[in-house]
């Protein structure tokens, strides 16, 4: 079986065919998916399907391509992952690509994210572009990771180098691979895969983005994520059921508060 890390399904062009993505993921044995928060005032929607599904987990963040949005504070994350299906917080990082000019405001709200993590005890999904020197420096600042206190986490749709990938496993983070791994082009970020321990892997979609092969260009959804896992599979000479087995338990070991 396999679990969706990550994804968006509320978004309107998967939440307006839920039956088929629900449908879809059971096709393909995909167990479970994480709905990933990216602003706040669309968060209720996100917990709806969390409540509603029982194989469906949410998160609570603020994504650091959202400007022009309320921003949250430590107190406001913390009382909103009180709910037993908000299993993490975030999406939340560093984004240098998409936006230009002074950018401390995206590194207060990582901050903020990184602090409501270690209040709530509950992991962190981070993503980062453009930013990997500045989001490890201030991970570690805050004590963001399995030392001095904090909670882990997941460096979520990975792109970048192995060197990044080791900074955050050593501060007790999993690395997720999404459809990306996947392109033909993407033969850096194979080989990266082909280096981080498979005990340190997740799998996840990011849907309704970056589909995989054989779906590149489409929509995407969760269902897919099973050819994500298959990938990985090739690049490290591993069984697809070992991949299958291990993403899944390191899902459930990171986010404990999700039931299998």
């Amino acid at each position: 079986m396999y679990i969706d890390s990550h994804c968006h399904i509320n978004f309107p062009e998967l939440a307006s065919r839920m039956p088929e993505v629900l449908a879809k993921m059971a096709e393909n044995r995909v167990t479970h998916a994480l709905c990933v928060s990216v602003d706040l005032p669309d968060f209720p929607g996100v917990l709806a399907l969390a409540e509603q599904y029982p194989h469906v987990y949410a998160s609570v963040g603020v994504h650091p391509d959202y400007e022009d949005t309320p921003e949250p504070t430590v107190a406001q994350l913390v009382e909103l992952a009180r709910h037993p299906k908000v299993i993490a917080i975030g999406e939340t990082g560093l984004d240098y690509y998409r936006l230009e000019g002074d950018l401390e405001w995206q590194r207060a709200r990582f901050r903020t994210h990184i602090r409501a993590s270690r209040e709530t005890r509950k992991p962190l999904i981070i993503h980062t572009r453009s930013a990997s020197a500045d989001t490890i420096r201030i991970m570690q600042e805050e004590g963001a990771g399995t030392g001095d206190g904090g909670v882990a986490g997941v460096m979520h749709c990975f792109t970048e180098s192995l060197e990044v990938a080791e900074a955050a496993i050593a501060m007790g983070f999993y690395i997720s691979f999404s459809g990306i791994v996947t392109f033909k082009s993407a033969k850096a970020l194979q080989d990266v895969a082909r280096a981080v321990p498979i005990e340190r892997i997740l799998v996840e979609t990011d849907s309704p983005y970056l589909a995989p092969v054989p779906y590149r260009g489409r929509m995407n959804e969760p269902g897919y994520v099973a050819h994500v896992a298959e990938y990985i599979a090739t690049l490290k000479s591993l069984p697809l059921r070992e991949v299958a087995d291990r993403t899944t338990r390191n899902f459930f070991d990171l986010f404990q508060h999700a039931k299998a």
